[in-house]
């Protein structure tokens, strides 16, 4: 027992892609671009929403919440993986370690189950639109929120939790660019198939039954969009629900194969490859499908660049 405290106190060597430096160069550069474009898009996401009137209602309130949990998620993880990426110093403290595994986890289940609530929002909106501003009101769109982070929290602090207290007999060695909880789980020295089974378990709450309700929406959603008589309306629905349907295939569709399949399943490099992909692609992409298939948001970024544009003119004339 004291041997496994004393190891579980030594620093973690996350070893990414150390053993293809070039790889590393390549991606250092790829997940900063992308990063970039996630800090843009979502921030500029964000102030449009809230400086268009227009745009205050229950969708956008999700929407900026969805932007804001983007940018604390690739915040959270990034700058860490490019310090891996780009100097020979694998090194990460135990306590920074322990703070990664929570926040990574709460920040991922909570996008997960915001998704859950944005089907709800719009199952509201096509099926019951006379009642929708009722039903949705400020009040209930607040608690949604509350509870959405709340079981997050709860959910990673038992399953981060469960998984520090597995004795490692001192192995140290992460073969992740993250501390990440499939790679935490692979350096125990003891049979996890208990934990394994926690996953599998909390993964079926936070994942699996948010994607129940969200295709139960979506049958409703589709029901109602055949019934209407107005090739408009149908159109309109289309284009609201499609953004929000693109989002959900993709980042569940990488979530469920990543934790949600056998511990010894994945190839060696699989699963950094899907944390890339969800960590840095899913975020810089959800302001492109959220802005590209929406003429209200299109239009609230073209009055937020005429805003900035206006600003930098003042500014360069005051400096004049």
């Amino acid at each position: 027992m004291d041997q496994n405290n004393h190891s579980s106190l030594h620093d973690f060597i996350l070893l990414g892609f150390s053993d293809n430096p070039k790889l590393e160069m390549v991606l250092s550069g790829v997940v900063t671009i992308f990063y970039l474009i996630t800090l843009v898009g979502n921030t500029a996401i964000i102030f449009a929403s809230l400086l268009d009137s227009h745009l205050h209602t229950p969708m956008y309130f999700f929407l900026r919440n969805l932007s804001f949990l983007d940018l604390c998620f690739t915040t959270s993880i990034i700058p860490q993986m490019l310090v891996n990426l780009w100097g020979p110093d694998k090194t990460i403290s135990y306590v920074g370690c322990v703070i990664h595994l929570y926040v990574n986890m709460c920040l991922g289940s909570t996008e997960c189950l915001l998704l859950a609530v944005m089907s709800y929002d719009r199952f509201t909106a096509i099926c019951k639109p006379l009642h929708y501003l009722v039903i949705m009101n400020p009040h209930l769109c607040l608690e949604m929120i509350i509870m959405v982070w709340g079981i997050s929290l709860a959910s990673s602090v038992v399953l981060c939790t469960l998984t520090l207290n597995l004795p490692r007999c001192g192995n140290n060695l992460l073969d992740h660019f993250l501390c990440e909880l499939p790679a935490m789980v692979k350096i125990a020295c003891i049979d996890t198939t208990t934990v394994e089974m926690s996953v599998f378990a909390l993964g079926i709450v936070v994942v699996l039954t948010p994607l129940l309700l969200i295709l139960i929406s979506y049958g409703y959603i589709v029901q109602a969009v055949l019934r209407m008589k107005s090739k408009a309306g149908q159109r309109k629905a289309i284009n609201t629900c499609g953004s929000h349907l693109t989002v959900v295939s993709i980042l569940y569709g990488t979530v469920i194969y990543m934790y949600l399949q056998p511990g010894n399943s994945a190839s060696k490099n699989q699963g950094k490859f899907l944390t890339l992909f969800y960590t840095i692609i899913i975020p810089s992409l959800n302001p492109l499908i959220y802005t590209l298939r929406n003429k209200d948001m299109k239009d609230a970024l073209k009055k937020l660049m005429s805003i900035a544009y206006e600003y930098t003119k003042m500014k360069r004339k005051w400096k004049s």
